[in-house]
């Protein structure tokens, strides 16, 4: 059922759930909904005291869910419009031919296609993005799954996969999905994501425990989470 409480000025919408279970369980997901699991016998008024404790963490949680949501820059896919290859911008220059081809030559990512609509051409630089995330992603990720190992954790699998809320997750199983729009960012940025979701293979939530392993393998993580939210954003 649809609940909500206020907390100071600011109203948090919950989604209650009773259940089989003896304690009360908040997770914020990320499209920054909030899931409440209830003992079944639970009292209302001790479920609600209990969301208004934890209020600061939920709106931490909803923040930290917000800054790591891609922004997706609307684009028109014309000659001379700037786009990012590896956290470098480049010029797009569109080339009538009887063939369709997309590659980068010094500054320029040139798109040879006898149909230069705008959604001709979107499909066409995704398509190559893609390809190149699937090229990148997986070098990246291969020395810092090796590191992990020391932990006696890797991924059950590497995917890449369009996601709407997220650069990238992991899931119970130990599945890690990652962004294709991500190729657009400096390898370092990628390597962030990609330890991120490593360290979700030992620490499912965002607890302090997390975070603590997460600086101690990347020391630097937050300089590049924010580069990585200013330059997509």
């Amino acid at each position: 059922m649809r609940k909500e409480i206020q907390f100071g000025s600011v109203t948090i919408n919950y989604e209650l759930v009773y259940a089989k279970r003896k304690t009360l369980g908040i997770t914020v997901k990320p499209d920054k909904s909030v899931l409440v699991k209830a003992p079944e016998d639970a009292a209302f008024d001790k479920i609600e005291h209990k969301i208004r404790k934890k209020a600061p963490w939920i709106l931490r949680q909803k923040q930290y869910f917000l800054s790591f949501e891609p922004r997706i820059t609307k684009r028109k896919y014309v000659t001379g419009e700037s786009i990012l290859y590896l956290g470098r911008q480049y010029q797009l220059r569109l080339i009538k031919a009887d063939y369709k081809k997309v590659k980068y030559e010094g500054r320029f990512i040139e798109v040879y296609s006898p149909d230069q609509s705008r959604e001709e051409v979107k499909l066409l630089v995704y398509q190559w993005y893609r390809n190149k995330a699937d090229k990148w992603f997986f070098e990246i990720a291969s020395p810092w799954i090796e590191k992990f190992k020391k932990f006696n954790v890797q991924p059950n699998k590497l995917e890449i996969k369009q996601m709407k809320y997220r650069w990238g997750s992991c899931s119970a199983k130990g599945r890690i999905l990652l962004n294709p729009e991500l190729i657009k960012a400096p390898k370092a940025c990628i390597e962030y994501v990609i330890v991120h979701e490593l360290c979700h293979l030992i620490h499912h939530d965002h607890t302090k425990a997390f975070f603590e392993l997460q600086t101690k393998m990347m020391p630097d993580w937050e300089k590049w989470k924010n580069k990585l939210e200013n330059l997509l954003a």
